[in-house]
């Protein structure tokens, strides 16, 4: 099996968990290729000891991304570290001919997103792709392949959204997402957004315009030293736009949610499709749940199917068994070495975000911001309010 060297910069909770999905690669059984974490890096070198003593393959531990990026050892590199750092670090990892994926959103801003991707054009040999678990549910897999065959006939409505509840508690301690400098204007869009998109994008749904309703719900929280500070970002968002099928030509609405403060959601991604001849409907609070109704003219019943781990990329995991979040990680990792190792995806929706699709978030959630300002309906195409 073809090794794959991986630097991993910045050691906090996702590169632990792309650590652990590395770990558990022989649960795939039809691989060729597969990842060997060779370095780290972190500004804080406390985190070094749980990469080190779980994995023997790491010869490099340093604070400085630069030494990693020089290290040719590393042929790919996993970046997750805070928005303002992407523009700087993603085109580093570039330049430096590294393979990148990236956190999203995929720069701080619409500027630093357009710098990215100016970047990845002139270093055409790097393969770039952004982290969103959430599609490779096993039950979004039945969803993407009705989508694929046109068994949802003319698309009636769409919602997604990403919903949870971690800063409900106003005395929960401000983090550097809720600091503009560091996290971006977009708020909880940037967070959350390319989950959201990532389905819809991939189906051609694209928004022709959107109108936001954005909410600053605690605007101040506790800092942590006995003090307060401002909390800046946006905390829930509501986006309704336009959108075209281009199966068809015609628009549909596509509602877009994005909810750090959700009363009763622990960590929400969904998906529903709403059409002529069939809708569907799935939730990772029932992550074995797929709702699908089908209509012939007659009575409109809505059914369930208890859906396993009918993976894009097989394990060893039973069919019958639950699929959960770490099952995710490790799909959307298969999906990254494979697109990396074959040029593309075994199937169009079994693939990463795209850096293009990051774009197209830019330009969304810039527009969001600006139909929030304006409180009018602003286009996608034009920068114009409608």
């Amino acid at each position: 099996m073809k090794r794959i060297r991986f630097g991993i910069i910045g050691c906090g909770l996702m590169g632990r968990e792309f650590a652990v999905a590395a770990a558990r690669w022989a649960h795939l059984t039809d691989m060729d290729c597969a990842p060997e974490i060779v370095a780290v890096c972190d500004a804080n070198a406390a985190l070094f000891p749980w990469y080190t003593d779980n994995f023997a393959s790491i010869g490099q531990t340093t604070e400085d991304y630069r030494a990693l990026l020089d290290n040719p050892q590393v042929e790919a590199v996993y970046c997750a570290v805070p928005h303002h750092l992407h523009e700087e670090i993603y085109c580093a990892v570039v330049r430096a001919g590294k393979h990148l994926m990236g956190e999203k959103p995929f720069g701080i801003d619409l500027p630093a997103n357009d710098a990215i991707l100016a970047c990845l054009a002139e270093h055409p040999s790097v393969f770039a792709r952004c982290s969103s678990e959430f599609p490779f549910f096993p039950a979004v897999g039945r969803i993407a392949r009705m989508i694929e065959s046109g068994a949802f006939g003319r698309i009636i409505e769409v919602g997604a959204g990403f919903l949870h509840s971690s800063d409900l508690d106003p005395q929960k301690p401000l983090n550097w997402k809720r600091i503009v400098r560091f996290n971006g204007e977009y708020g909880c869009m940037g967070d959350l957004g390319m989950h959201v998109c990532h389905v819809p994008f991939r189906a051609g749904w694209i928004p022709c315009n959107v109108r936001a309703v954005l909410s600053n719900i605690v605007p101040r929280r506790p800092d942590g030293h006995g003090g307060v500070e401002a909390c800046e970002t946006w905390d829930n968002a509501t986006l309704l736009c336009d959108a075209v099928d281009p199966a068809a030509g015609e628009t549909f609405p596509m509602t877009l949610k994005t909810q750090r403060i959700a009363p009763g959601e622990k960590n929400t991604w969904y998906l529903k499709v709403l059409g002529t001849r069939a809708s569907a409907r799935f939730s990772t609070k029932n992550p074995k749940r797929l709702e699908l109704l089908e209509y012939d003219g007659g009575e409109q019943v809505w059914g369930q199917i208890d859906v396993g781990c009918e993976t894009c990329f097989k394990g060893i995991t039973g069919g019958i068994f639950e699929f959960g979040f770490s099952d995710a990680i490790l799909q959307m990792w298969a999906a990254f070495l494979y697109e990396l190792e074959h040029g593309r995806p075994p199937s169009r929706f079994a693939g990463c975000a795209t850096p293009e699709e990051t774009a197209l978030s830019h330009r969304l959630f810039t527009a969001a911001l600006e139909s929030q300002k304006t409180s009018t309906v602003v286009s996608m195409y034009k920068g114009e309010n409608q």
